[in-house]
Parts: C-alpha cells; structure tokens; sequence
C-alpha cells in the first residue's frame, strides 16, 4: 500500500520534472490510500493557484484510491508523532495514516526524511 505527501500530488498533478517520481504510487489506484488531509492541502493550493474547477479535478483523480478519513485512531497516533518529530499536524496527520496502514509514504517534504517506511526524494 502506499501514501502519496501532499507535495508529490501537487508535482504530479502539474507535471513537473520530480512527477515520475511518484507516478508508479499514484497510477497504481488499487495500492494507494489518500488521506482527507491530503485532499484538504491539494484543493486549497489549487484552487488558489489555478481555480476551483482544476481543483475539483485533482480531486476526482484522488478519489480513485481508498479515500482514508480522519478518526481518533489516527489523530492519537498522529498527536503522537507531532510531539516525538516535531512536525507539523497535517504531516503527522499523513504520515500516522501510512503508518497505521502500514503503508509507504511518498514524499519530497523534508520533514519526513530519514524515516522508517518512506520513500524520499530531494526536490
């Protein structure tokens, strides 16, 4: 299973040249998890920037994975891992989905380098 950051759906989604590194994760519909905070951040920074019906259109295309809610048990763990990482809610908040999931996250925040069961790559 895997966990697409925020960040990597946004360089997947306007194609830049770090996209290739997480299309595999993302194309693969049936193996992705795609956390509501994930959809929170991508439609917030594209409707800014490129206006609301684009937005819409990411997120028709992350729904083709398992959309993952917020609950408690993923907001605990999250708490958790803000407190022991110092990072960021909505990073925790990703980051505990793929863990208790047992998922691989993709990312290119720094955050989250270094860390058990994430594939990293410098932007």
């Amino acid at each position: 299973m895997n966990v697409v950051d925020s960040s990597a759906w946004l360089e997947y989604f306007s194609n830049s040249k770090y996209a290739k590194n997480f299309a595999k994760a993302i194309e693969s519909t049936e193996n992705l998890l795609v956390p509501t905070t994930s959809i929170f951040e991508v439609f917030k920074k594209v409707t800014k920037e490129r206006g609301e019906d684009l937005a819409l259109q990411a997120v028709a295309l992350m729904q083709q994975g398992r959309v993952v809610a917020l609950d408690v048990s993923i907001s605990l763990t999250a708490s958790k891992i803000s407190l022991e990482l110092n990072i960021p809610m909505a990073d925790s908040i990703i980051l505990a989905t793929a863990r208790l999931h047992k998922a691989t996250l993709w990312t290119q925040d720094a955050d989250f380098r270094g860390l058990d069961g994430v594939r990293y790559f410098k932007k």
